[in-house]
């Protein structure tokens, strides 16, 4: 087994400083060999402090791209500052909501992933319609449909009238016209009316506007603009154990809270290697841990992890600082200094490693000698 470096020098200098012997320096090496081996991280990884400034550094100091383009059709997704600000202020809603849909082995091909693609993708009444035409004198308006379209879609023509519900207006059918009208007509409603029929959901799953395959190594995957978790889980095809979205709230809520933290780590490790910088992950699983530690995924800002350590010199040092003392002295609240941060700032040892505990030791009197 290779050794690093580092390790490799650092022997060899403490070999001639000792001035081992050939069966002292073979036991040496293969101590050190069997530390390494089992180490749980690289001699030259950053652990500690120095990991959690792996995070902070490129999230404050270094210029970061804000979208990114996902797949060959031109996705643009938030990626950059702005998405690691959604991940770890949980926001609801992620700007540019996407998932990543993965077919089964009976669904690898590309015939079979356009049609789920066309399957998922939402479609509105302007996706089949070719022309339109205000008719002010019948106070109508009467659109022209695809019927080539409508029938790739697998739209009813005669559901149509059914299916498109508006306030106060007529739907009819009539051939390849698509007919509306107010039931109480007014001119200053009628070009109004066009906006809205035009936006009617009429098949897919609402949400997602824009779908693109790609092909990656043997098999093809499907790409969304738009998320819904629930709907495309649905959907003959797809498979319902790697496919995911970007949206972590969403990702709780189909698969719960594991599944969520997974996410977090997943789509923040991602967010930051997408930039060609590094980060160690550890760091992050312990961030994706306090936000998920509850069941319930919380930020990391001033009203929630921050702002609820029970130190008030800890939330004094995030964020707000003449509040907390304040509300605190008003309280009468105690700080004991169990934490890492209130004892650095009055200069005390921090209770981590060996300030952990005090260490007691009581040693045997050594046996004197006969000439003593």
């Amino acid at each position: 087994m290779e050794l690093p470096l580092k390790i490799v020098q650092d022997t060899e200098d403490y070999i001639k400083k000792n001035s081992l012997s050939k069966s002292q320096q073979d036991q040496l090496w293969e101590r050190v060999r069997k530390v390494y081996k089992n180490s749980l991280y690289d001699s030259e990884e950053p652990v500690g402090v120095v990991a959690a400034q792996s995070l902070s550094e490129p999230a404050t100091q270094m210029t970061m791209r804000t979208y990114h383009f996902a797949g060959t059709a031109g996705i643009q997704v938030t990626l950059g500052l702005p998405r690691l600000l959604e991940i770890f202020d949980a926001r609801k809603e992620p700007k540019t909501p996407t998932m990543t849909v993965f077919l089964d082995k009976a669904h690898q091909t590309e015939e079979k992933a356009r049609r789920i693609a066309e399957e998922i993708k939402e479609v509105k009444v302007k996706d089949i319609v070719v022309s339109d035409i205000i008719n002010l004198t019948e106070m109508e308006l009467r659109c022209k449909l695809n019927l080539q379209e409508t029938k790739r879609l697998n739209i009813d023509l005669k559901g149509m009238e059914a299916k498109i519900k508006l306030r106060n207006v007529n739907i009819q059918v009539d051939g390849s016209d698509l007919i509306a009208t107010y039931k109480k007509p007014d001119i200053k409603d009628i070009f109004k009316l066009k906006y809205r029929l035009f936006e009617t959901y009429m098949a897919g799953i609402k949400g997602v506007t824009q779908t693109v395959i790609n092909r990656d190594g043997d098999e093809w995957i499907i790409n969304t603009l738009g998320s819904n978790l629930k709907k495309v889980l649905k959907i003959e095809g797809v498979d319902t154990e790697r496919t995911t979205s970007n949206n972590i709230f969403e990702v709780q809520e189909v698969f719960g809270v594991e599944a969520a933290r997974n996410s977090i780590i997943k789509q923040a490790m991602y967010t930051i290697e997408e930039q060609g910088l590094g980060i160690d992950i550890r760091y992050l699983m312990l961030l994706a841990d306090l936000m998920t530690a509850d069941g319930e995924i919380k930020a990391v800002g001033r009203y929630v992890i921050a702002g609820q350590k029970s130190s008030v010199l800890a939330r004094a040092a995030f964020e707000e600082t003449r509040k907390h003392i304040t509300k605190a002295a008003v309280r009468g609240e105690v700080d004991y200094f169990k934490g890492v941060i209130e004892n650095i700032m009055v200069n005390q040892v921090i209770p981590v490693g060996t300030g952990s505990y005090d260490l007691v030791a009581k040693f045997p009197n050594k046996p004197k000698s006969k000439s003593e």
